[in-house]
């Protein structure tokens, strides 16, 4: 039995480590929240005192972490005492968190230096998918660490992509995310420019739905009540995937424009956009409630 150490059990990473103790893998997970240790307890997960004591004995290092910094904190540690250090020679380490690529890239050297294996494998699917085993991994390292891990990610998810070398996964991340978030802001535009034209949602969404404006935006995470019952504008915009989050992930989008020199107005704006309403109202609420900020920025009709 593989046995792995999960390692970060927020609300994408509790119900992930939640499945592959239901898939039969042996699983040890740790997070300093002491909230989602015990969440992960009552689950029926083993939680370890220690990230670095889940790490020991461990096939695989999965890692659901905030941010880059975070993750490369979590390997290296505050005295050489972190992951990497802790963890039996040749483990593989598999990093499901959002990150830039150019941190990707530096996690997997400092695991290779440290005699270990690496992927970075961030997700797409939100919540829900994390808690029914739908998500969407794009996956980037060495193509045996990837057929390794395969039966892991199948047990959380249900496409999976190995996208190429290290980092590549999060390229591919950076590149799905931005594109998701131009496109929640213009489903959220067309249906407030239909709103002040008189058209009704569930007639104009009719029209998107089954014409060459359908996308994913419209289709599962429609920003109108109605037409979508089991989209968060039906539950008070409670998040699947909140403003915060959007924000993090065009910023990323914004240093591999900034990098790569490509001329990303679209993208560029979609982060200004969403970096104000994380700030803003969309602090706690999905990122399709972008519309109420559409709504208010226009003139009452």
């Amino acid at each position: 039995m593989t046995t792995i150490a999960f390692i970060g059990l927020g609300h994408m990473g509790g119900p992930m480590a939640v499945n592959l103790t239901r898939a039969g893998f042996d699983v040890t997970a740790f997070d300093l929240a002491p909230a989602a240790r015990e969440a992960a307890g009552a689950s029926g997960i083993r939680v370890a005192p220690s990230a670095s004591a889940a790490a020991r004995e461990a096939d695989v290092v999965l890692t659901m972490l905030p941010a880059g910094r975070h993750l490369i904190a979590a390997y290296s540690g505050d005295s050489g005492d972190g992951l990497l250090a802790a963890a039996r020679p040749g483990t593989l380490f598999l990093d499901c968190s959002t990150i830039a690529v150019d941190e990707a890239r530096r996690a997997a050297e400092l695991a290779a230096a440290a005699g270990h294996r690496a992927l970075d494998a961030p997700v797409s699917g939100g919540v829900v998918g994390a808690e029914n085993a739908t998500l969407a991994f794009m996956v980037g390292g060495e193509a045996d660490d990837f057929s390794a891990a395969l039966p892991l990610l199948e047990a959380m998810g249900r496409r999976i992509v190995h996208c190429g070398g290290h980092g590549l996964g999060q390229a591919a991340k950076a590149c799905n995310n931005m594109v998701l978030g131009i496109t929640q802001i213009a489903v959220a535009e067309a249906f407030v420019l239909g709103e002040r034209l008189g058209l009704e949602h569930g007639v104009l969404f009719d029209v998107m739905n089954n014409a060459s404006a359908q996308c994913w935006a419209l289709s599962t995470n429609c920003p109108v009540p109605g037409p979508v019952p089991s989209s968060p504008a039906n539950n008070d915009y409670r998040p699947g995937f909140a403003g915060p989050l959007m924000a993090k992930d065009l910023g990323l989008a914004e240093q591999a424009i900034a990098s790569t020199g490509v001329d990303a107005k679209l993208g560029l704006l979609a982060r200004e956009i969403y970096a104000a309403y994380a700030a803003g109202e969309g602090s706690d609420r999905d990122f399709s409630g972008i519309i109420d900020t559409i709504r208010e920025a226009g003139p009452a009709r």
